[in-house]
C-alpha cells in the first residue's frame, strides 16, 4: 500500500470499505459505517468489517480518517480486543445540558 494516504477529510464523508489499519501499519478491516449524534454533531466511531465479524471502534480510537484509510491510534494487538457491534446494544449521547466543554472533557455522558 503506498504511503500516501491522501488528504483529511470530516467523518460524515467517510465510505463503506474504506481499509483500517493499525497505528503500527496493519490493515485490520474496513469501514462498514458511521456512528454519529446527527443533532450534536459529535463522531461516536465506526463500525468496521473484520475478519471475526463487525467491531466497534470508538471515535478515542480513531486517529486520522483520510481519502484513502482510517488510520487507529491502538496497535493490532489492542485492535484485536475491539468489541463485537452488536445493533440495539446500550448506546451513550452526550448530555446537552452539560455545554460544549462538558461533552469535550467527558464526564458528561448518559444513557440513551
Amino acid at each position: 500500500m503506498s504511503d500516501d494516504d491522501g488528504v483529511a477529510i470530516s467523518y460524515k464523508l467517510l465510505e463503506r470499505g474504506t481499509p483500517v489499519l493499525t497505528a503500527d501499519g496493519e490493515q485490520v478491516g474496513t469501514v462498514d459505517r458511521v456512528l454519529d449524534n446527527a443533532r450534536e454533531q459529535i463522531f461516536d466511531g465506526i463500525v468496521m468489517r473484520a475478519a471475526g465479524g463487525d467491531v466497534f471502534v470508538d471515535a478515542p480510537e480513531v486517529a486520522r480518517i483520510t481519502e484513502r484509510r482510517v488510520t487507529l491510534s491502538i496497535d493490532a494487538g489492542e485492535a484485536a480486543g475491539l468489541p463485537a457491534y452488536e445493533p440495539g446494544a446500550p448506546e451513550y449521547q452526550a448530555n446537552p445540558k452539560a455545554g460544549r466543554l462538558g461533552r469535550l472533557f467527558g464526564g458528561s455522558w448518559r444513557k440513551r
